[in-house]
């Protein structure tokens, strides 16, 4: 069961990259500006290339490469003793979710503006939550489908 679980990140991830993290705004009277992985993203390489090269490890490539890598030991076409690379991967893919807590913390802090959180957020931490999961029942149980 896990090991479609697993597929369906493959999906859920890049649907999470673009859903709505939070919205944000300067003053309380005005709309709110949603703002997603990939909107930040874009935001980042215009201003910051290093601290967007990070965020893109972090919240693109490992989350997805380690739902790769572990379809790829469901499947049998990798060998298991690739879980210390699995372990790397979902270390870095939690990191992200710390940096965007740790945003919305700051910001809401200093109380300039106004900032919600969003469905995506929920489901970006859902799907690095759901991947650590899978991780573990594929340690527990390295059986094929």
């Amino acid at each position: 069961m896990h090991h479609w679980i697993n597929l369906s990140l493959l999906i859920l991830f890049p649907l999470s990259w673009f859903a709505p993290l939070m919205r944000a705004g300067l003053l309380p009277l005005f709309n709110l500006k949603e703002i997603s992985v990939m909107t930040g993203l874009q935001s980042l390489w215009g201003t910051d290339v290093f601290l967007a090269i990070v965020v893109t490890v972090f919240a693109l490539l490992a989350p997805y490469l380690k739902t790769i890598t572990l379809a790829l030991i469901h499947w049998r076409l990798l060998s298991p003793r690739a879980g210390p690379v699995l372990a790397i991967l979902g270390k870095l893919a939690m990191a992200d979710i710390f940096l965007i807590a740790l945003y919305i913390t700051i910001a809401k802090g200093i109380g300039i503006g106004r900032l919600e959180t969003a469905w995506g957020l929920y489901l970006f931490t859902a799907c690095i939550l759901i991947s650590i999961w899978v991780s573990w029942r594929t340690e527990q149980s390295p059986s094929p489908p």
